[in-house]
């Protein structure tokens, strides 16, 4: 391809302009083929196929030919420049071409303003100065697995009726039947049938705290209960009275935990033995504290190469990486509130939101800019097995279908999947980095 002048000039740590200025005989020969090209397409009445004159075609088509012109040489001398300049663009600007005129036989200028990433080299992060890890010791302990046990002791756990006479006590369980009534009368909405309670829960019903009134109760006990209200109550029918509520208990429940036994390892589950089922707990219990070590001695090592690079950040990518955070938060926000999506985030309140974390966005910006270096110096790259491998994490993780999964990276467009790239290759070079590392202790 013809030579090409290209000025660069610095217009802060991540931005440059680039002036890219085409030859008069580049730009000459993609005229001439444009031409060809449509003189063989178009079909100008008294001339055969591909054999109009020049000049009448520049007369008809100049201006759709100028555009295709255009739109074809401004991203393959862009590109070329990219590469002769030696930068890794984030983000590029190229100058409006609406209104510019392109002649076929004199050399053309554009401009392009790319936001870069930085450049910097990365070390010490693997022999012979690798990140040294402090040892984690913690095991799992017959006592968690005893604790463990008692859960899943709960979960089988029958509620039966108590012996007759037995009074209430904390722990037990009190089927109950709670009426209002206002100056003799029962009151309409203040009626609630064979609620099984919890003694000991605080739990209210009706807005009545029944706990200190059951206990040492029997069945068939009725209580009265005498609530005030205010004046400024809303409700109008009660506001200034008292409503005397009538509890009664109706049944007495207990909860009766299983044997620790053989059998009921058998009812947990694929399990010949108390002591099979109590393996694979430990099992399972290693498990899951072998990867919550491992997840913590890497972010000990993402904070260890955060805080050993400095270097000049992309606006860009900052600002993208708090787009993702502030939706995050405001969806959190939503589901807290019983998934109330109509709740609607104020604009103080979403930039309060931003300036909170900024910070974080930042450091996300950093180290995945430090692991996308590492994983270039140590020629590690992604595979479709490894897109097919995280997208079946995430759909478990998430629980949902991976048929349904799929369908939503796919309607994000090539951003989605290269967002999706990014962090598997981000994962990839930090678990080469862990793996590099001394622990020590």
């Amino acid at each position: 391809m013809t030579s090409m002048k290209m000025e660069m000039t610095e217009l802060g740590p991540m931005k440059r302009a680039l002036k890219i200025e085409v030859p008069a005989e580049e730009v000459a020969q993609r005229f001439s083929r444009a031409y060809g090209e449509l003189n063989r397409q178009v079909h100008i009445p008294g001339f055969r196929a591909g054999k109009a004159p020049l000049a009448l075609l520049e007369k008809r088509f100049a201006k759709t030919v100028e555009e295709n012109v255009l739109r074809n040489l401004v991203p393959d001398f862009y590109d070329r420049a990219i590469k002769e300049a030696g930068i890794s663009p984030v983000t590029v600007e190229i100058s409006s071409l609406d209104r510019t005129t392109i002649k076929k036989d004199a050399p053309f200028t554009f401009t392009a303003t790319v936001e870069i990433k930085p450049k910097f080299e990365v070390h010490g992060y693997k022999a012979p100065d690798p990140i040294v890890l402090k040892q984690d010791k913690r095991t799992v302990t017959d006592e968690q697995v005893d604790r463990a046990l008692d859960v899943l002791r709960e979960q089988q756990a029958r509620l039966e009726g108590a012996p007759a006479g037995t009074p209430l006590a904390e722990g037990d369980y009190a089927v109950v039947s709670l009426e209002g009534f206002l100056e003799g009368e029962a009151l309409e909405g203040t009626k609630k049938e064979n609620h099984l309670h919890k003694v000991g829960s605080k739990a209210s019903v009706l807005g009545i705290d029944i706990d200190t009134h059951l206990m040492g109760k029997s069945e068939g006990a009725v209580v009265e209960i005498a609530q005030p209200y205010p004046a400024s109550h809303p409700d109008a029918r009660v506001a200034g009275k008292t409503v005397t509520f009538r509890l009664c208990v109706n049944t007495i429940k207990q909860k009766n935990l299983p044997a620790l036994d053989d059998e009921f390892a058998k009812d947990c589950g694929p399990y010949a033995s108390l002591q099979e089922l109590k393996d694979t707990l430990r099992r399972e219990m290693e498990r899951a504290l072998k990867k919550e070590i491992e997840e913590s001695q890497k972010e000990t090592i993402l904070s260890h190469l955060a805080n050993t690079y400095h270097f000049d950040l992309p606006e860009s990518l900052v600002e993208r990486e708090l787009d993702t955070l502030v939706r995050q938060k405001i969806q959190e926000r939503q589901r807290g509130q019983g998934g109330d999506a109509a709740h609607r985030v104020d604009e103080d309140e979403r930039r309060q939101i931003r300036e909170t974390y900024r910070e974080t966005a930042k450091r996300r910006v950093k180290v995945g800019l430090i692991l996308e270096a590492i994983a270039e110096k140590e020629g590690l790259s992604v595979t479709e097995e490894d897109l097919n491998n995280e997208v079946s994490r995430l759909a478990a993780e998430l629980r949902l279908p991976l048929a349904d999964l799929v369908k939503m990276i796919q309607a994000g467009g090539q951003e989605s999947i290269e967002k999706l790239r990014t962090k598997v290759l981000g994962d990839k070079a930090l678990d080469f980095v862990y793996r590099q590392a001394v622990i020590q202790g």
